[in-house]
Formats: structure tokens, sequence, C-alpha cells
């Protein structure tokens, strides 16, 4: 559960992870600071009458640090907030582990990506389970349950039946500009929730990324950010963000990783399982929130609302980072899914989403800034189709008119807001 101003909102992962502890001695809850991971573990404690480690607070963090195997040996679950702060930890965690081993024994919180702490990485391998927690969704926010990801693999064709969306263009800006952190939502005015995002990005930037590494260039960082948000549902071009801010390639890669590894931005990798030499192999970026990306840009509602090219530019790239975001959430909370990717063509087609599942079905999304959805716009998901055959179960174009409709075999197109309604 998740405490927003003075209401309560359920976390789907809630259930998620009460099932994977039944199975897996370790669950590491990992995602950006402020996304309500340290609610979603109190909860969870309350619910096992344990108690939490939070190494955010320097008293208990200097104690676990002086004494980890002490703390590490109370009754399951051990629920350790932060770990990053005291990696020792881990060590502790292993070694219980190897005197008893059932599941359910731990569950910590990380704001730093796990594999990004090198010793943390190899101390668990092979006992601890990753689970992503992302900023809210959608339904989750508006009290709707969300599982069009699982209806398209199980049934396409009577998923697309939907209400009529009323949604209009203007609700969906004010929805990509709060975005999804619980903090953010609970501000009770535009300004306030934009003071909360600017001291959200520099305390991220000023204390999780410095406690990684030691940065020669720190005042940089910001203004590289912006240019990377200005990047945001966009293929990856480091080259032009290192020339705009004055460094080397080198540097400039390596501080993006630093900001990956604390959640402010993610690489969507290239899908290539179509195995031909005119797939490209470079990832598209997208900014962890599109609340964020819109106040790293300056874009207000007033500003999204324009009509002229440059801020429908602005706000077709916005909307695609708020719907791969949606729909990451999404598939967070199902078991099977191998993986998300995008699709490009050397040819310039292009898939903005794919979800793969185990046995290697298929969905795919592209999303349009637009009010309808002329069937030239739906060829590069009729060609992945055409290219990966039976696999492929569904191809969705989501758009911001009103009715949902079949165009073609396995193609169809959607309302945005049938991600939550």
């Amino acid at each position: 559960m998740i405490e927003q101003s003075t209401s309560v909102i359920p976390r789907r992962l809630v259930a998620v992870v009460q099932s994977r502890m039944e199975d897996e001695p370790v669950i590491l809850l990992e995602g950006p600071r402020s996304v309500g991971k340290s609610t979603l573990l109190r909860g969870l404690a309350d619910a096992h009458g344990v108690g939490v480690l939070d190494l955010d607070d320097p008293a208990t963090q200097e104690a676990v640090s002086i004494d980890p195997a002490t703390f590490m040996g109370e009754p399951a679950p051990v629920c350790v907030d932060e770990y990053q702060k005291a990696p020792l930890v881990l060590d502790a965690i292993k070694a219980e582990l190897n005197r008893d081993g059932r599941p359910g024994r731990f569950l910590l919180t990380g704001s730093t990506r796990h594999d990004a702490l090198p010793a943390a990485a190899q101390a668990l391998t092979g006992r601890l389970h990753r689970i992503a927690i992302y900023p809210l969704s959608q339904g989750e926010i508006t009290g709707m349950s969300e599982d069009l990801i699982d209806d398209l693999f199980k049934d396409p064709t009577n998923t697309v039946a939907a209400p009529v969306s009323t949604t209009s263009r203007d609700d969906y800006i004010q929805r990509i500009v709060q975005g999804g952190f619980p903090p953010a939502l609970a501000r009770r005015s535009p300004a306030a929730r934009n003071r909360w995002f600017d001291d959200y990005i520099r305390l991220t930037l000023e204390r999780d990324v410095h406690e990684l590494a030691r940065i020669q260039q720190a005042a940089v960082l910001p203004r590289l950010l912006s240019r990377l948000a200005g990047q945001t549902a966009q293929i990856l071009n480091i080259t032009r963000a290192a020339n705009d801010v004055g460094l080397d390639d080198r540097t400039a890669d390596g501080y993006t990783r630093l900001l990956e590894r604390v959640f402010l931005i993610q690489r969507l990798p290239a899908w290539d399982k179509t195995l031909t030499s005119r797939t490209a192999a470079s990832p598209k970026l997208h900014v962890i929130d599109s609340g964020v990306a819109a106040r790293l840009l300056r874009l207000t509602p007033e500003k999204l609302a324009r009509r002229d090219p440059t801020s429908m530019t602005e706000f077709g790239h916005l909307l695609e980072t708020f719907v791969v975001g949606e729909l990451q959430r999404q598939a967070s909370w199902l078991d099977g899914i191998t993986g998300l990717g995008h699709w490009r063509t050397r040819d310039e087609d292009e898939v903005d989403l794919i979800i793969e599942r185990d046995d290697g079905a298929v969905i795919a999304f592209e999303v349009k800034a637009s009010g309808r959805v002329p069937g030239e716009h739906l060829r590069p998901l009729r060609k992945l189709r055409d290219v990966i055959g039976d696999a492929f179960c569904a191809g969705v174009a989501f758009y911001l008119g009103e009715r949902s409709y079949t165009y073609d075999d396995r193609i169809h197109v959607m309302p945005v807001d049938r991600l939550w309604s």
C-alpha cells in the first residue's frame, strides 16, 4: 500500500511479492526513490509481524554495518530498506542462507540497481530475486484493474471490444505531466508538484549518483540529464548529448550509465529475434517517468496543448514514454515475460514496444499522438507480423481517438486509455 495524501492506494505488486516469497529466499524490490518501495516493505513487514531495518537512518546504518550477522539472524522475513547503504548485509545474508535457505527469509529494497554494486552483484548469485518497482500506474491511481497485456496474450480478439473513450487530449496531457510518483501526485498545485520534481532530481544527482562513483565533472550532470531527457522515446545518441554539454563520448556514456543505475533514465534495447540484417541494434531512451521528463524539459500543459510543430513533436515523444511506462508496469506484474524491446529496421520501419513471453509469443505496440490512424501508419506492425508469423499474437496502435477496432489480421487500434479503462 502507498499513502498518498489522506488516501491509500493498493499496489498490484503486493500480491506478486507475497506469492514469490513462497519460492524465493531473498527478494529485492528495486526502483527509483520516492516510488513507494519503503511503504510497500512496511506493509509486508506489518503483515508478517516484523520490523524494518531502515538503512537510510544513520544510526541504524552504523549499527547494522558493525554487526550485520546479528541483524540478519532475526526472525523471517528480515526486512531491510535501502540495503545498498550497508552492502555488507549481503555477506551476512549469504551466511544465513548457508544454514537455512528456506523461502521468504529476506525482503530488501534498493534505490540503486543491484548490478551497479560489483561486490553485491556476486554475493547472492542464484539466491536473489529482483522485482522492479515503478511509479504508480494509471489504474492504481484511478482504482481500475489493468490486465491489457495478459488479455492480449490470451484472447486478443475479444480484448478489442471496449466502451467508447471519453478521455480528451487535455486529459492525457494532465496525466503525462503528473506522472506516477506518489509525492508528486499528492501536491496540491502544479507549482508545488514542480518543486517536488526539482528537489527529487537534485537530491538524486547529489546523493545517490555520488554514492556510486566519484564524479570529476559533477556540475555537468544536470545538463547531461536534461539533454538526455530531450531524447526520450528516441534512439539514444550519446555523441549528440556529449557535444551539447562539452564531454567526450566515453565520459558521457559512463555518466549516462550512472543515471540509469539510479533509475532516472532507462534504455529500451533493440529486439532482434527476427534475425535479419535489416534490423537496427541501437537502444531507445526513456525517462523513467513522464512527469519527470516533462519537468526536465520544462514542458507545461499549456506548451503541450499548442498545435505548432515543435509542441506536437514534444507531446508525441512524451506520450510514447508515458505509454511505454504504463505497459512496463503491467508487464512487471506478470510471470513468463522474457523481455521488452523496440524494433527498428534500416528501412525506418519502427515498432515502439515489443513484449515477448517465454514461449516466444509476441505482442507489439505503436503510439500515435493523433485522433486517427491511417492504414499506412500500421505498416510496421503488419511487417513485423509477416516476419515472425504465428508467434505474433497481436499488434496494437494506441491513438487519441474514441473507438477500438480491428484493422487487419491481428492488427488493432485502441484509445490510449484502453490501458487502464
